[in-house]
């Protein structure tokens, strides 16, 4: 009879035992994407505009698929990423030889902290290794980072349902004390409820079902009209892969407004013109749309000739103003109340594109790749350290108004200013 009451009252603690279960693993499992998600954001934001973003093939600089396991010394590789200039002058033989890679010299990063720089490599490894691909289909599957297993996790994940157990041995203990107490006092138990008319767990249940349902109800309310990875369909397939990756055309020749206006701007006719007069052919690589269709990037150049209105035999009497332009289909909308200055955050900010859009320099059809929202901005100001005027000869000296902080930086009180220390989260500063 007694091993029927254990049991019973067992039972009758699962669902809180279970609640506890998963609130103490869950959190643990979800440190893995948060690391390697914090090293996809700081990778496309400093790393992806000089290495391919697949970690196997050469850009400006080297695939970084394998790096930690082609630096014998961890520390070495992270003063590298800080300040491969300083490890050169040191005379350490990996960094002269990496060096030697590339003609073009890599920028340095002295505000990478050593947290930072392993989930950068966390993120490397898991890329390269291809645990992050997933299979495309009409979608993109671009939004997040698939969940990596590490041995940390499954470390963390044992230690929690062991922990687990113990509080079930515990539970277990209780019981057989508070009996062995009633009996002692000769107090009668009355009898236990089923699960299903136990007030405390019918609340328990109405409780956890509002708290997931609102959860997902209202993060389904906030997706609604953020288009991350829409990818229309252009009016001609246009590959940034081509152009921006293997070409390695600077974003700024189409769009040099970036660089000095609010808007980013579309390339006119006449800009592709500037190549295409001459290029008139396709030699690249094979180009495929999203349903793994292959494209003919020959009769793409010729609908833009139709466009141009220029015939190749004739490229003399071409007359650029009779051109129409291309009527290509917006894909990163704001909303009409925010506010959003290129100029801004690329050359003030020193903010690369991929930040915002990705891995362009990979992407044959561009699909929206970050959600614009207004909490994935205020997070990037929250984070992002502006280029302060530390001293007379670096950074931007438009910061030396600000001499508040240079006082408390040079008292040790704080080693550097993000966005959101010089108002980056004012409501004005994005709304009108």
């Amino acid at each position: 009879m007694r091993f029927m009451d254990n049991h019973k009252y067992l039972f009758h603690q699962l669902p809180l035992l279970i609640i506890a279960l998963f609130f103490s693993v869950a959190p643990v499992f979800a440190q893995g994407d948060a690391n390697v998600n914090e090293g996809k954001t700081l990778f496309v934001g400093k790393c992806q505009s000089c290495h391919s973003g697949d970690m196997k093939s050469n850009s400006t600089g080297p695939a970084l698929g394998g790096v930690q396991g082609r630096w014998e010394d961890k520390e070495k590789l992270h003063e590298w990423i800080r300040n491969n200039t300083k490890l050169i002058a040191s005379g350490y033989p990996k960094a002269v030889e990496v060096s030697k890679i590339s003609a073009t010299a890599m920028t340095t990063f002295p505000d990478l902290t050593d947290p930072q720089i392993d989930a950068i490599l966390s993120y490397i490894d898991a890329k390269a290794s291809g645990k992050l691909d997933a299979p495309k289909g009409d979608a993109v599957a671009a939004g997040g980072v698939e969940a990596s297993a590490s041995q940390n996790n499954i470390m963390y994940g044992v230690v929690s349902f062991i922990l687990a157990l113990v509080a079930l041995v515990l539970i277990y203990v209780n019981f057989n004390l508070q009996r062995a107490a009633r009996e002692a006092e000769h107090v009668k138990t009355a009898p236990s409820l089923p699960v299903y008319r136990n007030k405390t767990y019918l609340a328990i249940a109405a409780i956890a079902l509002f708290i997931i349902g609102g959860y997902f109800t209202t993060k389904g309310m906030i997706n609604v009209n953020r288009q991350i990875n829409y990818q229309p369909v252009q009016p001609i397939f246009y590959s940034h892969k081509v152009h921006a990756g293997i070409n390695q055309i600077n974003c700024l020749y189409c769009h040099g407004n970036a660089w000095e206006s609010k808007t980013a701007a579309i390339p006119s006719v006449n800009v592709c013109m500037n190549c295409h007069k001459t290029i008139q052919k396709y030699n690249g690589p094979e180009l495929k749309d999203r349903h793994g269709n292959v494209v003919d990037g020959t009769r793409e150049i010729q609908k833009l000739y139709e466009y141009a209105g220029f015939d190749p035999t004739n490229a003399e009497g071409w007359d650029p103003s009779k051109a129409k332009p291309i009527e290509w289909i917006k894909i990163h909308n704001l909303p009409d109340h925010v506010y959003f200055n290129h100029s801004q955050h690329v050359r003030v900010g020193n903010v690369q594109c991929q930040t915002c859009h990705g891995d362009i320099t990979g992407m044959d059809e561009v699909y929206q790749f970050s959600e614009l929202s207004m909490g994935w901005c205020v997070n990037c100001h929250r984070q992002t350290k502006v280029n302060f005027n530390v001293d007379s000869t670096s950074g931007n000296k438009f910061y030396s108004i600000y001499e508040k902080f240079h006082n408390d930086i040079k008292a040790g009180k704080m080693d550097s200013v993000t966005v959101k220390d010089i108002g980056g989260l004012e409501c004005q500063k994005c709304h009108y």
